[in-house]
C-alpha cells in the first residue's frame, strides 16, 4: 500500500512539474512554436521512439490521428529496413527519447538531414544526441522514476504520455475539431454511438407516420399500423406537427365506445413532445426516459421530418 501510494505521489509530481514548465518562457515558445508546425504540415507527423517510449509514441499517434492531425507511427527497428521510405518532404518527424541517446533513432536522424525533413524532439537532456539533431526540442522535466532503483520508466512515461495529450488537445482546440468532426473517426463502439445524431437514426419520408387532423380514428389506426411506430404524427395543412396519435390513445377512444368515423384531432396529444435532427440521439433518448414515452417525432423549424422509436436507439447503441 505504501509502495503504491509512493509510486502515485511521484507520478503527480511528475505531472506538476510538467505544467510548472508552461511557466518557462522558452518551454512555452517552444510549444507554440510546435503547435504551429503541427497545424501548418502539408503531410503527416511521423511519431517515433524505441521501448517504452515507442509505447507512448504509439499512443500518441493514435491519439492525433483520432482528433484531427495526420500522424504515423515508425518503429526505428523497421526505419533502416525500408520504412524510410513513408517519410516525405511534407512530413515531419516528431522523436520520443527520455534519455535522448537512443541508437535506434540514428538512421531516422541521418535520413531527416538528408532530405530536410524537420525534425523535432522531446527528451529530457538538453545536451544528447536527440536534442541536438533536433530541430525543435521540448525539454521534458527531468522527473525521478517511481521505481525504487529509479530506473524503469515510469513517471518519465506518464509525463510522456500527458504531454501527448496536452499536445493533442490543444491542436484541436486551434482547429475547431467539433464532435461532429470526432464522430466521423469514431463510427463504432460505445463512443460513436455516444455522437449518433437523430438524423443518421429516424424514420424518413413515407416511413414516417402521419394524417392529418380531420382524418378518422380509422385512417390513424392504418397509418399506424403501416408504419409499426406505435404512433402517428397529426399534422395540419402546411405539415406542421400539431399532435400525437398512439396505440394509447387508440385504446381509451376504443374503450369509450367512440366512433371510429370520428376525427383523430380530437383524440391526439396536443403539443406532443418533439426533438430537432441535429440533436444528439443520447439526448433524445434521455427524453424518452424521462417522459416515460417510446416514439418521438423529429421537427426542423416545426415541419415534420422524421420520427425515431426507442427500439431504433437502443440498437444503435445509445445508451
Amino acid at each position: 500500500m505504501q509502495t503504491a501510494c509512493r509510486s502515485l505521489s511521484v507520478a503527480a509530481s511528475g505531472l506538476n512539474a510538467l505544467e510548472a514548465q508552461f511557466a518557462d518562457r522558452d518551454f512555452s515558445a517552444t510549444f507554440l512554436r510546435l503547435i504551429g508546425i503541427f497545424i501548418n504540415v502539408r503531410g503527416r507527423v511521423i511519431v517515433t521512439g524505441i521501448g517504452k517510449s515507442g509505447i507512448v509514441a504509439r499512443k500518441m499517434t493514435a491519439t492525433l490521428t483520432s482528433t484531427g492531425t495526420p500522424a504515423i507511427f515508425l518503429h526505428p527497428a523497421d526505419a533502416g529496413h525500408g520504412d524510410l521510405g513513408m517519410v516525405t518532404p511534407d512530413d515531419v518527424v516528431l522523436m520520443l527519447s527520455h534519455s535522448g541517446e537512443s541508437t535506434e533513432l540514428g538512421p531516422i536522424i541521418q535520413y531527416c538531414k538528408r532530405f530536410a525533413i524537420p525534425l523535432l524532439a522531446m527528451t529530457a537532456q538538453a545536451n544528447s544526441t536527440v536534442a541536438t539533431a533536433a530541430d525543435v526540442c521540448m525539454l521534458m522535466p527531468d522527473v525521478p522514476e517511481a521505481c525504487p532503483a529509479t530506473m524503469a520508466p515510469t513517471t518519465s512515461t506518464t509525463v510522456q504520455m500527458a504531454f501527448g495529450d496536452a499536445l493533442a488537445i490543444s491542436l484541436m482546440e486551434m482547429r475547431g475539431f467539433s464532435a461532429d468532426d470526432f464522430h466521423k473517426f469514431h463510427p463504432n463502439g460505445k463512443l460513436g454511438a455516444q455522437l449518433i445524431k437523430v438524423r443518421e437514426l429516424m424514420a424518413k419520408g413515407d416511413a414516417v407516420p402521419s394524417v392529418g387532423e380531420e382524418a378518422s380514428l380509422l385512417d390513424a389506426t392504418i397509418e399506424m399500423t403501416r408504419a409499426r411506430l406505435g404512433g402517428t404524427a397529426v399534422v395540419d395543412s402546411t405539415g406542421a406537427l400539431i399532435g400525437a396519435f398512439t396505440d394509447g390513445d387508440l385504446r381509451r377512444a376504443v374503450t369509450g365506445k367512440q366512433n371510429l368515423t370520428e376525427a383523430v384531432g380530437r383524440f391526439m396529444t396536443p403539443t406532443p413532445l418533439a426533438v430537432g435532427p441535429e440533436e444528439l440521439a443520447q439526448e433524445a433518448l434521455l427524453l424518452m426516459h424521462e417522459r416515460n414515452v417510446m416514439l418521438l417525432f423529429v421537427c426542423d423549424r416545426g415541419r415534420l421530418v422524421g420520427a425515431v422509436h426507442m427500439h431504433d436507439l437502443l440498437h444503435a447503441g445509445v445508451a
